[in-house]
């Protein structure tokens, strides 16, 4: 049953509640790769279930356009106040409703319609919201992207310095989406400080490893830093934008009133309560894990065949190109989700076929391993994935359904927050 349980939604609208049920047994049942998923706590789950979402709070604490904010202003503050205890940023605003609009609010803070911007290409790991063509950021911007050298899958930083002093961009992003090793930022600030711009650390993947110590800080390099608060930081789905003193107060106007109305005041409580946890040193011994077992994935892939973008990874994520198995990404993956795990199709650097029907997939580890998956664990799921690519070549689904049924078997013993069969 779910938990927190949901007798009033299963009363008011039982097909409801039962597809809610569902999606918390699938979750229960499967091998959760997805990097940019997770499982938050009860106590996150509860927080974000609460009465707060009845509340209208348009500004800021001490500066709101409606009363009745006693209790609400204390909430904010509080997730403030972690976020820059737990990050070591002199601000943080903690409203922005999503990843992408809070890297909108940092082109409204910085740069004017027009300007010169530059980020990751998607196509080599970056965002969408980094500059690509058919978003906001790639349509109102003049958009400079960089990518990732063919021999080694990564970022030649002397190329990204050639191309900034040449386009003289105002913000560079670094981070991105698909980037499976470590993000040098003190080689990104250096660029973007010869270069004149500002430089955007969009830490949205790894936040909940650089808060851990499982990933180099950007603070110090980076005057601004956005980042999702789920992923592997573990909290709902909501957003927030760091940075130096200096940038706050234009960084808080482009959020409100620049882009968005009233927070959503209960996931604003649920951030504070999963950067509490964060903080909490056995919060540091899980970024670890992440890591450990990506790495043992990765090397038990690579055992298997499998060829891996830049070789393998030093974070929580994997990315595959399947070209030398003869399968595509998305028959891949809608194989192996029908075989209980679940990960995403996703183009790899210079990919020849289309977003949509791409060559590679993405994995990661972080969902698994708040199951409490580990190290050992890796070289069975490795095994699962390869059988399951080599099924679906054959179209042999029995065989898929028979790795899903020992994937559902493996997942029984690890208890998840938030659903448990009937005792």
């Amino acid at each position: 049953m779910h938990q927190p349980p949901v007798p009033n939604v299963a009363r008011t609208d039982p097909e409801l509640a039962e597809l809610i049920n569902e999606e918390a047994r699938r979750q229960f049942e499967k091998i959760r790769l997805i990097p940019s998923e997770n499982y938050v706590s009860l106590a996150v789950l509860e927080a974000a279930g609460t009465v707060l979402t009845n509340k209208y709070s348009e500004g800021y604490p001490g500066r709101r356009y409606y009363e009745g904010q006693q209790f609400i202003d204390p909430i904010e503050r509080l997730a403030q106040e972690r976020a820059r205890d737990l990050f070591g940023v002199d601000h943080a605003n903690v409203q922005p409703y999503s990843g992408s609009p809070a890297n909108l609010a940092v082109y409204m803070a910085f740069c004017q319609p027009g300007d010169t911007v530059m980020g990751m290409g998607l196509p080599a790991g970056g965002h969408l919201t980094h500059g690509a063509p058919p978003t906001a950021s790639g349509k109102w911007f003049r958009s400079v992207q960089y990518g990732v050298r063919r021999d080694t899958g990564r970022v030649d930083l002397d190329e990204v310095r050639d191309l900034a002093l040449k386009e003289r961009p105002k913000v560079i992003f670094c981070g991105g989406t698909a980037i499976p090793r470590t993000i040098d930022f003190p080689a990104f600030a250096a660029i973007a400080a010869e270069a004149g711009a500002t430089l955007i650390a969009d830490i949205a993947h790894i936040a909940g490893l650089i808060a851990g110590g499982a990933h180099p800080s950007p603070v110090g390099h980076a005057p601004v830093i956005s980042t999702t608060t789920h992923k592997t930081l573990r909290g709902p789905r909501g957003a927030m934008i760091m940075s130096t003193a200096e940038h706050a107060s234009a960084l808080d106007r482009a959020v409100f009133p620049g882009l968005q109305g009233g927070p959503h005041n209960h996931t604003t409580a649920a951030i504070a309560v999963a950067l509490a946890e964060a903080a909490q040193p056995e919060f540091a011994g899980y970024a670890r894990q992440v890591v450990a077992n990506a790495r043992a994935l990765a090397d038990a892939l690579l055992g298997h065949g499998f060829e891996l973008v830049s070789g393998g990874t030093d974070n929580h994520l994997i990315l595959m190109d399947l070209t030398s198995r003869g399968i595509g990404g998305k028959p891949a993956a809608k194989a192996l989700d029908r075989a209980g795990i679940e990960l995403n199709y996703n183009t790899v650097p210079f990919d020849p076929r289309k977003p949509f029907d791409p060559s590679g997939v993405r994995l990661g580890t972080p969902a698994i391993t708040t199951r409490g998956l580990r190290e050992e664990h890796m070289p069975q799921v490795a095994a699962w994935f390869d059988d399951a690519i080599m099924a679906a070549l054959k179209d042999d689904e029995a065989a898929i359904e028979r790795i899903g049924g020992e994937v559902r078997e493996l997942m029984a013993g690890f208890p998840m927050a938030g659903w448990a069969p009937a005792a």
